[in-house]
């Protein structure tokens, strides 16, 4: 049976969003590398040098490793903004996150009250409240995986006035089309909005408005 040799420090991490990575250390195994673990689980774990190990210990201690391992880097993802469930679950499928460990995963972020869909949903509209049309964002919301009543719960007590905002979008457009014909800058208008997402009551309302058209 192998036995520790060695336990050498790795270098420390640490997240963009200010939370301090978990310290790590390399395990010698018979005076070869043996495996990485987190502080946590080697103090949990009571490791020390000249300690026998079974294949089967080593192979449990490294894999609540490799899951401490993981969460860490998820930790570091997740805090970049808020995520929904779908984004984190995407993530899981990108970095091939295996299966068995990905329940464990989602509740140590919602522990960390770092997975709610309401609260993403609440961010990212107050994100596009300002350049996007209500349609675009539901849309939007939806891609993410936000369910729809969640979405509504999100938006329930919102105020977005669609007019002003895309009349906004339009001022900040006009110096492509104010030396245009007034028919084809009306169009460019008309097809501009309607790619944001506008409904055709409001585009109408924009076009006619005394914009010195």
């Amino acid at each position: 049976m192998p036995i520790i040799t060695s336990i050498k420090p790795q270098k420390n991490k640490r997240s963009l969003a200010g939370f301090a990575g978990k310290n790590r250390l390399n395990i010698y195994l018979d005076d070869k590398f043996g495996f990485g673990i987190d502080l946590d689980n080697f103090v949990l774990l009571h490791l020390k040098v000249d300690q026998e190990l079974t294949d089967q210990e080593v192979n449990e201690i490294v894999k609540k490793s490799e899951f401490q391992k993981t969460f860490d880097k998820l930790l570091m993802w997740a805090t970049l903004r808020p995520r929904s469930e779908r984004e984190v679950k995407d993530y899981f499928r990108r970095k091939k996150i295996h299966d068995s460990v990905q329940p464990d995963l989602l509740e140590k972020l919602k522990h960390f009250n770092l997975l709610n869909d309401l609260e993403f949903a609440h961010w990212w509209i107050d994100q596009r409240i300002k350049t996007k049309s209500l349609k675009v964002i539901k849309l939007e919301l939806r891609i993410k995986g936000v369910e729809k009543n969640t979405i509504e719960d999100a938006l329930e007590k919102v105020e977005i006035d669609e007019e002003k905002i895309a009349k906004k979008l339009t001022e900040k457009k006009m110096y492509k089309w104010k030396n245009l014909d007034e028919r084809i800058r009306k169009q460019k208008i008309s097809q501009y909005l309607s790619g944001k997402g506008f409904d055709w009551n409001v585009i109408e309302k924009i076009v006619k408005s005394d914009y010195g058209l």
